[in-house]
């Protein structure tokens, strides 16, 4: 915490304010009633508060209009911003998460069916999404209570542009925006009534995709409107529609690697020690068979040693892209209840119904499965009518799976409900000759999620269903595990199997409060400043079901998760001209800004900003920015309970030998040599920390602006631009998790108990605990620079032509933990957790109009990554120094043809194809699912679209 107290500048800039109001000096402005010169003058750009025309441009700030919106081809504000070059890695509806994966550490939950974005690669949570300049609800998908907005929330047709600031700017709009800001201005008004129908499709699989809206509004002299009504529909793509997604390893030809295929198949597999060898089925009283379908009466002979032959495959039940329909309904508009105030009032509603699906759900048994639930200590009854062995299988040592092929895939059904309603008034009042800007606005809004799970089991009725049969009484029915696919019959299934239904919920309420003007003359213009208060209320739960909650679930375990905060903020903002119209000095601005926030959960915390902007010429512009952040730790990062995330890791004890064989017999490693992990997924314990503390954050912004005037208004040229920003932002008391793969090689390599003290092994050395709570990780720093380029050609005989380039350079990523000083793996052109970072992203654009027609190109570049090849290591496919896979730069080329039908009704048709080469993302060894980085590259294949728009 910086302080507890409302620091002494912001006293200080109060008192300027109050003494500037109080002397009105002459030369103010000034507006009468009715007088809308100075009000079209008088905007305000994110990254200021200050409504006024020459505050423009001095932070960075990138624009999208709706027209870019409509020349990508894209029905998702989110997945238009995830491809900008200061986006990082982010879940989109490219992860089929629910059910593979299980719930990452931040307490947010899985997030199925979301899209989020990540500016400057410091995750979603550290992005601040405002609507009309007024926070949006953070998203819910059933599975926890998440940080981040979902921008699916928001249907792109009611979006009229959308400002990006990639600065810090915690002091004008509070907690969260140390990466930036993401502002989506919405329509306000529409000439008479519009329609649009599109459609479009993969080459790959279906994903077809259907999107359609209708909208009217209005303007007169009193009042202006917008509506409109949306529809989204994305159809599935299998994983079994792809090769490289086909097998958990791509890039081997379908080769089976047990240290990615799984050990829970259709046959089981059974590991447990035992009273005899069973005439050499198990040598030493050592039983690790594998199930060849016995059927409804399996035999000792139906039994045969243990095979990597006999994994399972699970990627084609995967997805490559999840369905998902959305229905939404937005509505706006204003109305002048005097000259000089208004009403305004805005209500959204949308409904997404997304579905995530996993392979067979397998039933893991015994205390080496690590399910830390109650599955670890099922074992299975003599009396079994069954079990063929005779004896009762304990649970102690043993490792029993079984996939039942029966129950069907798992299919996770998201149905959420998000709401929006906000109304204020605004205005302006002259006090003496000065003019000043107000408003007040409220918000409510809730993001509500249902979840339906089937395909899941009840691990209790499974133990009872084991164990004695003389217990298993109506409505139990014995299980039969040992008989391979087929054997558990409907009446079995029905036992076993349940429903799952899981909630959550996200409110958030927010009052705010602005005004804003000129305070008075300097020798280079007037004091401006703007001034706020802010109360904020945010609260969320997430509600599994019973049976999960009681710890009888076969799947992921989760626990409930409550809770609330609120705050109340103030700020205060100035812009003083310093100098003006003076040689290398066309105008010199400095600005500042202070925002005190007193949370119900943490205390007080005072946030500062000062900017600087040197305009040398008409043509030259300098600029900087020196910012402090702040973000609390949100709901579920507090107050998250006991989850699971079964991450895909490589135990590095296996088959180990020399220095690393040694360490692995002192972590309890009986045998490194021949120790296998069980499972090629390792269960990792997750959850919230209520000792977090918020993370704080310094930034800093220094840029160039180049438009020549010698480019303007030229034969071959109307406007010419060049920007140039170098960024650094630095992050203490960084909220995450340690990377699992990484805590658990440190701890085998060293035996370091900073690494070691959060994992545990049985007796047969499998690990069966591993702690990976969120803490106050330690600190991040990143910088690089943004580069940009934008030109309008002149109308020439040929058409009129226009162009641009946006690039960013990753200079540097790094994350070192306090606790043990060693640096996180995310790093600059590295791969790793699903997730990369490129040095370079650029997207460049090609714009072509004449008369009715009009046509675009745009080119995405991504840098070249390295990644470890982790469970591939073995394989050829592995190549790289140091057992490293080089993934390439790739390319994508996107095209784009519009026709504005000649007729009295204005029609326009359009059609364009993304991916125009079939560009196939690049071989992921070390990612989860489908063998490719789902937040960084595209799907396989083109997608061609046709769409339609009408104004009538």
């Amino acid at each position: 915490m910086k302080s507890h107290r409302m620091p002494r500048l912001t006293q200080l800039a109060a008192s300027l304010m109050v003494l500037g109001i109080c002397s009105a000096p002459a030369g103010a402005q000034e507006r009468k009633g009715g007088d809308d010169a100075q009000v079209l003058q008088a905007i305000e750009v994110t990254g200021s508060r200050i409504k006024k025309a020459e505050i423009e441009g001095q932070t960075p700030v990138l624009t999208i209009t709706s027209k870019d919106i409509e020349a990508t081809g894209l029905g998702s504000i989110g997945d238009i911003i995830q491809r900008l070059s200061v986006s990082g890695s982010s879940i989109n509806t490219k992860f089929n998460s629910a059910g593979n994966f299980g719930f990452p550490p931040d307490g947010g939950g899985v997030g199925s069916g979301s899209t989020t974005i990540s500016l400057r690669n410091l995750g979603a949570k550290r992005t601040l999404v405002l609507v009309d300049g007024l926070r949006w609800v953070s998203e819910s998908s059933a599975s926890g209570v998440s940080a981040a907005v979902d921008l699916n929330t928001l249907p792109a047709s009611a979006v009229d542009r959308i400002e990006i600031l990639t600065d810090g700017a915690s002091s004008l709009y509070g907690s969260d925006a140390i990466a930036g800001v993401i502002n989506i201005i919405t329509k306000k008004s529409q000439e008479g009534a519009a329609a649009r129908l599109y459609y479009g499709g993969y080459s790959v699989g279906d994903g077809a995709t259907r999107q359609g809206n209708l909208s009217f509004g209005g303007k007169g002299e009193r009042h202006e409107f917008f509506i409109d009504a949306s529809y989204f529909k994305q159809n599935k793509t299998s994983s079994d529609d792809w090769n490289q997604s086909r097998y958990p390893t791509p890039g081997i030809n379908g080769a089976i690697n047990p240290n990615t295929w799984s050990s829970g198949t259709p046959g089981g597999r059974f590991v447990f020690a035992a009273p005899s060898d069973f005439g050499g089925l198990c040598p030493d009283n050592f039983c690790n068979l594998a199930g060849t379908f016995g059927g409804a009466h399996p035999t000792l002979n139906d039994f045969t040693g243990w095979g990597n032959q006999y994994r399972f495959n699970f990627a084609p039940y995967n997805l490559l892209l999840t369905p998902s329909e959305r229905k939404s309904i937005f509505a706006q508009g204003s109305y002048r209840l005097t000259d000089r105030i208004s009403w305004n009032m805005k209500g959204v509603y949308t409904r997404r119904e997304s579905v995530n699906q996993a392979a067979p759900e397998p039933i893991f048994l015994g205390s080496e499965a690590g399910t830390y639930g109650l599955a670890d200590r099922v074992g299975i009854d003599a009396t079994n009518p069954y079990n063929p062995f005779g004896f009762t299988i304990s649970p102690d040592g043993a490792f029993i799976t079984r996939r039942p092929l029966e129950g069907g895939p798992r299919v996770f059904s998201q149905d959420v409900d998000t709401s929006y309603f906000s109304t204020g008034l605004r205005g302006d009042f002259n006090l003496g000759e000065r003019l000043f800007f107000w408003d007040v606005n409220y918000v409510t809004a809730q993001n509500k999620a249902e979840q339906t799970v089937n395909g899941t089991y009840n691990i209790a009725h499974i133990q009872r269903a084991l164990g004695p049969v003389d217990q298993c009484t109506a409505p139990c029915v014995p299980l039969n595990l040992f008989g391979g696919a087929g054997s558990i019959t409907p009446e079995m299934l029905k036992y076993i199997s349940f429903v799952e239904n899981d909630r959550s919920k996200q409110k958030l309420t927010d009052w705010t409060a602005n005004i804003s003007g000129d305070v008075f003359e300097l020798p280079a213009g007037a004091l401006a400043f703007a001034a706020g208060y802010e109360h904020r209320k945010q609260s969320g739960y997430y509600t599994p079901d019973a049976i999960v909650t009681a710890g009888e679930s076969n799947g992921v375990p989760s626990g409930p998760t409550s809770g609330s905060y609120s705050v109340n903020e103030y700020y205060l903002e100035f812009n003083a001209p310093i100098l003006a119209d003076r040689t290398a000095f066309k105008r010199l601005d400095f600005s500042v800004a202070t925002r005190y926030s007193d949370y119900s959960n943490f205390g007080g915390t005072t946030n500062n900003k000062f900017g600087l902007r040197w305009q040398i010429s008409d043509d030259f512009t300098l600029r900087s920015t020196w910012a402090e952040g702040f973000r609390a730790p949100s709901i579920g990062e507090l107050y998250g309970t006991f989850s699971r995330f079964d991450a895909q890791i490589t135990d590095p004890c296996n088959h180990a030998t020399g220095q690393l064989a040694l360490n692995c017999i002192a972590l309890g490693v009986p045998d490194p040599a021949s120790y296998e992990q069980p499972n090629s997924q390792i269960s990792v314990v997750t959850g919230g920390n209520p000792l977090l503390k918020p993370e704080e954050s310094k930034s800093l912004t220094i840029g160039a602006l180049y438009s020549p005037g010698w480019a303007e208004d030229t034969a071959w040229s109307r406007k010419l631009d060049f920007e140039l920003t170098y960024y650094r932002i630095s992050l203490t008391n960084a909220i995450q998790a340690s990377d699992a793969q990484t805590l658990l090689t440190r701890c085998v390599e060293t035996l370091a108990p900073v690494y070691c003290n959060s994992i545990g092994r049985s007796a047969a050395g499998s690990i069966n605990d591993f702690n990976n709570t969120l803490f106050n990780l330690g600190r991040i720093n990143t910088s690089g620079y943004d580069a940009g380029i934008t030109w309008a050609g002149n109308e020439t005989g040929i058409g009129t032509f226009n162009a641009s380039l946006q690039t960013t350079y990753l200079r540097k990523y790094r994350a070192v933990a306090t606790d043990s000083g060693q640096a996180e793996p995310r790093d600059v052109g590295i791969e790793v957790a699903d997730s990369g970072m490129p040095k370079w992203r650029s997207t460049a654009n090609l714009g072509w109009n004449l008369g009715a027609w009009t046509a675009g190109w745009t080119v995405r570049y991504y840098s070249d990554l390295t990644e470890e090849c982790g469970p591939a290591a073995d394989f050829g496919i592995c190549n790289g120094p140091n057992s490293t896979h080089h993934l390439g730069a790739t390319t994508y080329h996107d095209v784009r043809l519009s026709w504005t039908v000649p007729m009295d009704l204005k029609l326009t048709v359009s059609g364009g194809v993304n991916n125009l080469f079939a560009k196939d993302p690049p071989v992921c060894l070390s990612c989860s699912l489908n063998g490719y980085d789902a937040s960084t590259y595209d799907l396989p294949g083109r997608f061609s679209y046709v769409e339609a728009t009408i104004k009538f």
